[in-house]
């Protein structure tokens, strides 16, 4: 199911059926696996400022990702348990990964984005073209 705000562009909701064949797979696994099927993975909150921040740079880039909503997601509390461990316990929304890897948290992004590192990474994922 795709969104789109006509300000910010375009991502993806990836809605919990999607998800639920993997329900016996390890926690760190299946976040593992979902961070990785995308170029672009957000870890959100449908409720949270700084999750629609997170989105809205993406999609001011013209980057799509995949978000995953953890408030609407019915594995959404383990999901998050898993990316408190990851982060060592900082805010666990948002979450970013680009080429399967983890970037962080908001504070993380915004740096990379600053630094100007923010862009290469996403070209080297497949993210952006130009």
């Amino acid at each position: 199911m795709q969104y789109q705000a006509e300000t910010w562009g375009y991502y993806h909701h990836v809605p919990a059926s999607a998800v639920r064949h993997s329900m016996m797979v390890d926690p760190v696994e299946r976040v593992a696996r979902l961070a990785s099927e995308s170029a672009v993975v957000i870890f959100s909150v449908s409720t949270c400022c700084m999750c629609h921040a997170v989105k809205r740079l993406f999609c001011s880039m013209g980057v799509s990702p995949a978000v995953y909503e953890l408030d609407q997601h019915p594995m959404g509390k383990e999901i998050e348990r898993v990316l408190v461990r990851l982060l060592g316990n900082a805010p666990t929304v948002p979450v970013v990964f680009i080429g399967g890897k983890l970037v962080g948290a908001m504070d993380r992004v915004m740096a990379s984005h600053i630094n100007g590192t923010l862009v290469p990474l996403l070209k080297e994922a497949g993210a952006l073209w130009l």
